[in-house]
């Protein structure tokens, strides 16, 4: 009886020995998974730097000036003025969609397009009044 029970101690600290070595070796990976991710993120950031350099280098007020002079009779580029700006007032909304279904007793009426639309008339009586 005393050997089955240190056979199965034996082969639980085996067991157990073969699932901490697996274990360490998993964290590992995933340690070194970790550490390069973060050396590619490191040097996306400093990338993401240098296009900032660039693009605020490519956008300085004098150099854009200079390119609009080199350019102006190619281009014929114009400083924006305030009449070139309009009102809400001043958009042309698109009208309303007609209905898909026919109206039955229906009376053309004029609206503000210039055409004319059909409208129900209803000639049933709510209430009398006295």
């Amino acid at each position: 009886m005393k050997t089955i029970l240190y056979l199965a101690t034996a082969l639980c600290v085996m067991g157990l020995a073969f699932w901490a070595y697996h274990v360490n070796y998993a964290t590992q990976d995933r340690q070194s998974e970790m550490r390069r991710m973060k050396n590619e993120i490191a040097s996306l950031q400093e990338g993401l730097g240098v296009l900032r350099a660039e693009w605020a280098y490519l956008n300085r007020p004098d150099r854009l000036r200079e390119l609009v002079n080199l350019n102006f009779a190619s281009l014929g580029l114009l400083p924006l003025a305030p009449e070139q700006f309009g009102s809400a007032a001043q958009v042309a909304y698109p009208a309303p969609p007609m209905p898909d279904e026919p109206l039955v007793g229906g009376l053309d009426v004029p609206v503000h397009t210039g055409r004319a639309k059909t409208i129900a008339v209803s000639h049933e009586v709510v209430e009398d009044l006295p």
